[in-house]
Parts: structure tokens; C-alpha cells; sequence
């Protein structure tokens, strides 16, 4: 299968760089699988679309500010984003731009409570191992130095402080919980506590899984052929209530409605490795594209993604290629917003 299969072209103007002046209020595309049919709707109507036959997954994974800004002794100034730990030792692993002015050794001065030393080049992708020298709470710290690391394709080189705070906010669900992210769940975005609860009113039954999301998130697929992509690994995990949840609602014949990719990939992974739905800690590769077969998720909300990116690839097994480059024509033609801080769409 060619990667090109799965480009298409996005006006500029279309990227979201700031989110919607209420989470609710966004755009939703609904997809009808079962009669071909696209409608467009706001966020809050979700609640019109789920009932007590429905079960709704989320993953309350935290947005860590996992972008630091520090200096080498010679004044030059360095990033250093965080991606995931290398091992127990306060060891990371790490992007670092730019990486031709750092060699293993060199100290980057993050602030006076934090310093990263550089250890060593990883083979992957332009990644390094760095160790974390500091003394206390890593994560206090990081709360107090870091920043919100937003994709690439939202501009932030002249923010003003109220654009930073609005970051820290809104770039984050409002039932995140666990952190260890270097990025949102974004279709998360979407929800607040009103809809959370007129959901649990109608008799919605709603769960949580845990996935990391990783820098692999914001990557297109460069190979040529899509088979010959390997996907990051996320560390994940399901509880024992939720999977209690959700095996109870399969064995009930109720819908499976997952918030987001993340969710999908954890749950249909941990049906991979156990051939069942259980509790565990364990991680996703799991590389979803057409004609996957899901084992698990019923419908997915889930932003606009990429072009040429798997998260792209995961809704086309959901809802055929066809079908969702036909719903992302007539999003750029209603003006849709794309990608983390844009609308949504329910594939049902």
C-alpha cells in the first residue's frame, strides 16, 4: 500500500492554532457508516448520539511540560524535549535542538534546581540519552521550568503570556490524570465535565485507560510502502474496573465507543497480546491501517489528523479510505479546523 494513497492537501488557514472559546462548541462531523451519510454537528450534540447501549472509553493520560529551554557554559542556547525515561537512573530519552551543538558530556542549564548532561546518540531518528541532574521532585520541577510542548504546527513564537496560560489549560483534558505525555489525546479536548456528566445521566457507562502518547504522534510515515513502517513504542494501561466495564458491555452486546486513537490502539493492542480485554501494564507498537479488522472498538470520536500520518491510516480501517477522504473534503469545504486544537468527527 503507497504512503501517497493517503496524502491530501490542507489550507494553511485550516491548521487550528488556538482552541475554540469553549471545548463544546467546536464543529462535529458525524460519519454513518451503516447508510453512507455525513452530517455536521457541534461537540455538545454528542450527547444526542449515545444512550445506555453505549460504553465510552477514555484515555486520561497528562500532558507533562516536557519542552526545556537551558544553555551550554558558552551562552548558546538549547532545547531539550523529553520524550520518555531511558532507564531508573534519571536517565531520558530525548530530542535536542539543535543536536550539532551538543556532544556527549556537554551540560545544558536548565534553571538553577535542573541541568541536563548529555550521554549519548540513540540510533533512532535523531534521538539522545540524556540524564537528568536535579535534586527533589522531577515532575515539581518540570512544572515550574518546562513548557507545553504543542506540535509543530502551532505557531507560538511570539505568544504572549495569556497564549501560554490558555496552552496550559486547554492543552489538556479535563479528566487527565496519569502524566507522562508529550502530547494531548486530542479528541479528549472536546469534552467538559457538563457533557461528562448528561452522559452518565442518560445511563453512559464511561471508563479509563492510560496511553502515553508519544513524539510519534506528530510524525508522517516516510516509507514509500506503509508496510515497512515501524511504529513507537507507548507504554499503556487498563485497570481492572475497566476491563470489568468493558467486558461486561461486550458480553451485553452494547457499543464501544473509544475517545481518540490512543484509545483504540490500547485496546485493540491489549486484545492482541492477551486475546482478551484484562487488566495489565504493558505497551502498544500496534500499526492500524486498512483492511485491519477490530476486535474490540465499536465508534471512535477523533480529530482531523495528518496527511500521510497512521493516525490517518487507523480511521480509514475504521471507516474505509474512501469514505473518510470524502468526509475530509467536505471538512475543508464547511472550513473545519484541523488537527490538535481543531474539530472532530464520530465515526458511528
Amino acid at each position: 500500500m503507497h504512503i501517497q494513497e493517503f496524502d491530501y492537501q490542507l489550507p494553511e488557514n485550516l491548521i487550528a492554532q488556538t482552541p475554540s472559546e469553549k471545548r463544546e462548541n467546536s464543529k462535529m462531523m458525524v460519519l454513518d457508516r451503516s447508510n453512507h451519510e455525513i452530517s455536521h454537528k457541534n461537540f455538545f450534540n454528542i450527547v444526542d448520539y449515545l444512550d445506555e447501549n453505549c460504553v465510552l472509553i477514555l484515555n486520561n493520560t497528562k500532558v507533562m511540560p516536557a519542552r526545556l529551554y537551558g544553555y551550554k557554559e558558552t551562552g548558546a542556547k538549547i532545547e531539550v524535549f523529553l520524550l520518555k525515561k531511558y532507564d531508573s537512573q534519571n536517565r531520558w530519552e530525548v530530542l535536542i535542538r539543535p543536536s550539532k551543538r551538543v556532544r556527549p558530556g556537554t551540560i545544558i542549564k536548565v534553571s538553577e534546581e535542573l541541568s541536563v548532561e548529555i550521554v549519548m546518540p540513540l540510533p533512532d531518528d535523531g534521538k539522545w540519552v540524556v540524564k537528568m541532574i536535579y535534586e527533589g521532585d522531577l515532575l515539581s520541577i518540570l512544572h515550574k521550568v518546562g513548557n507545553i510542548p504543542l506540535p509543530p504546527y502551532i505557531e507560538r513564537k511570539m505568544a504572549t503570556e495569556d497564549i501560554r496560560q490558555l496552552d496550559f489549560e486547554r492543552y489538556q483534558t479535563v479528566y487527565a490524570k496519569e502524566e507522562g505525555s508529550v502530547a494531548a489525546p486530542t479528541a479528549g479536548l472536546h469534552f467538559t465535565e457538563d457533557i461528562l456528566n448528561s452522559l452518565k445521566a442518560k445511563g453512559v457507562e464511561i471508563g479509563y485507560v492510560t496511553l502515553d502518547v508519544g513524539i510519534g504522534t506528530f510524525r508522517p510515515v516516510k516509507c514509500e510502502n506503509i508496510l515497512d513502517h515501524v511504529m513507537d513504542t507507548e507504554a499503556f494501561e487498563i485497570s481492572e474496573e475497566t476491563a470489568n466495564l468493558i467486558n461486561k458491555a461486550k458480553a451485553e452486546g452494547k457499543k464501544l465507543i473509544a475517545v481518540g486513537t490512543t484509545t483504540v490502539r490500547t485496546l485493540e493492542s491489549a486484545y492482541k497480546i492477551y486475546g482478551e480485554i484484562k487488566a495489565c501494564k504493558s505497551a502498544s507498537n500496534l500499526f492500524i491501517y486498512p483492511p485491519y479488522e477490530f476486535k474490540v472498538v465499536d465508534s471512535l470520536i477523533t480529530n482531523f489528523h495528518l496527511p500521510k500520518s497512521t493516525l490517518l491510516m487507523l480511521v480509514s480501517a475504521l471507516a474505509t479510505k474512501d469514505f473518510i477522504f470524502e468526509a475530509y473534503n467536505k471538512a475543508i469545504e464547511n472550513e473545519y479546523r484541523f488537527y490538535s486544537y481543531g474539530d472532530c468527527m464520530f465515526i458511528n
